[in-house]
């Protein structure tokens, strides 16, 4: 069930007379459509300027709790909402499909009332001159919902229908149909709060409440607002899934020398290499992307040489020590923490988006000094976008492999070391036996300039 959101030109909601949690409906309402139907990109949404830029704390977060549940059981909601109507919504129905859709994230998948569910869907119908005419179709299909909701969710395989088919079949060849499931299943769940913390994670941990993971990071749940949380404001820690810290870590002892994070933005190896010793020069395209890497770096007390330029044409005039390139990829290894990837990429995207690593690497390679590391890196389950990178590297350019040794790093033995001295972390990895929450899927691989 497509969903289809069309105001009228100028038209303005009128907030003085909603009622409580009507906001952050309509709010996800919003989001919803402009993500399935105008494929726009879920953070660019949260901005202050977007949909969520007038809500209160409490409502921001429940519209944003609502947009996770929506488009990560996204499959799961429009089967029962098709099973329920005997034919679409027409176009004339203006935003009732999306209405429609963020109702029924609530009443199958949240801890919302019924009542208020469906009320609250009615409510905004009524406030549109199309939907309203829908109100009496919208109030049969949430009820009957909500009536038949545990039959119909028994019926379900969840991991199955809010996987696209594409990304399930490529799972499935390139990982296992087992795997393929664990993956999909690890999707399902918020995901946790993974924290890289500059002094003592021992006594971090014991602080905030967290785990302490093997790498040294600190995994929190339920960790509500980042910013209110102790040790933020002194520049403590940083938000890092603890898979997206592990490429910078292969580059080894970085203290004193020269490091450069290609593709930097969001920031968080920059603080790494930065953090542990390196004189670091950190390049990403984005201008604005870069301001808040500069942000948050000065947060942390942390100098670095910011970049904004095109990592492919980008000349210092100099070589260093070690590269890290997270080149950019489908990022089909973060849908835990995207979960409007799967309704934004396709499947046609992964060539041009492994032709324009292939020129990053040989870029990164012409920067890094002879007898330097180089490392490559994406947040990509697709093997196009990783090991065949790798390889095919090692063809073109004067690269060696730097293969990585077992026990090399705590806790980067297996199953996150290939038997190509490889890392690849998936989704359904836990970071250690005992601790729940997965990871991001990475693969990375190190190389010596020759």
């Amino acid at each position: 069930m497509e969903l289809d959101v069309r105001r009228r030109p100028g038209a303005k909601p009128n907030r003085r007379h909603d009622e409580p949690g009507l906001a952050a409906r309509r709010a996800a309402v919003e989001v919803v459509a402009a993500v399935t139907l105008r494929h726009q990109p879920l953070d660019a949404l949260l901005d202050e300027g977007g949909p969520f830029g007038g809500l209160d704390g409490a409502d921001r977060a429940l519209a944003r709790a609502i947009v996770a549940v929506a488009l990560r059981r996204r499959g799961q909601i429009e089967a029962a909402l098709r099973g329920l109507m005997e034919r679409p919504l027409p176009q004339r129905a203006g935003p009732m499909p999306a209405i429609l859709h963020v109702a029924a994230a609530q009443l199958l998948f949240m801890a919302v009332p019924d009542h208020a569910a469906v009320s609250l869907a009615l409510s905004l119908a009524e406030r549109d001159p199309n939907a309203r005419h829908f109100k009496a179709v919208a109030n049969g299909v949430l009820r009957n919902l909500a009536r038949g909701r545990d039959a119909l969710l028994a019926t379900q395989d969840a991991a199955r229908v809010n996987t696209p088919d594409w990304l399930w079949t490529r799972w499935s060849a390139a990982h296992g149909e087992a795997t393929a499931r664990a993956i999909a299943e690890a999707h399902l769940g918020e995901p946790p709060l993974d924290l890289t913390v500059r002094g003592d994670p021992a006594a971090w941990a014991e602080r905030l409440g967290g785990a302490l993971l093997p790498t040294g990071s600190v995994r929190l749940t339920d960790a509500g607002a980042v910013d209110a949380l102790p040790g933020y404001g002194d520049g403590a820690w940083w938000v890092q899934d603890v898979a997206a810290m592990l490429p910078a870590k292969l580059l080894g002892e970085v203290t004193g020398k020269t490091a450069l994070d290609l593709c930097a933005a969001p920031g968080g190896k920059t603080a790494q290499l930065a953090a542990a010793g390196a004189a670091v020069t950190a390049v990403d395209i984005s201008a604005a992307r870069l301001k808040r890497v500069e942000a948050n770096l000065a947060r942390l007390g942390l100098e670095t040489e910011t970049v904004a330029a095109d990592a492919l044409g980008y000349d210092p005039g100099r070589t260093f020590d070690m590269v890290l390139l997270d080149a950019p990829c489908s990022a089909t290894g973060t849908i835990r923490r995207h979960p409007d990837i799967p309704w934004l990429k396709r499947e046609g995207d992964l060539a041009e988006l492994a032709a324009l690593q292939a020129r990053l690497l040989d870029r990164a390679a012409a920067l890094t000094k002879p007898g330097g590391t180089l490392v490559f890196a994406t947040c990509s389950l697709e093997p196009e976008e990783g090991e065949a990178q790798a390889k095919a590297a090692l063809e073109r350019l004067p690269l060696a492999p730097l293969p990585l040794a077992p026990g090399e790093f705590p806790g980067l033995d297996a199953p996150f070391v290939t038997a190509d001295g490889w890392l690849r972390t998936l989704p359904n990895h836990a970071p250690a036996p005992e601790i729940p929450g997965g990871m991001d899927g990475f693969f990375a691989a190190r190389f010596r300039r020759v």
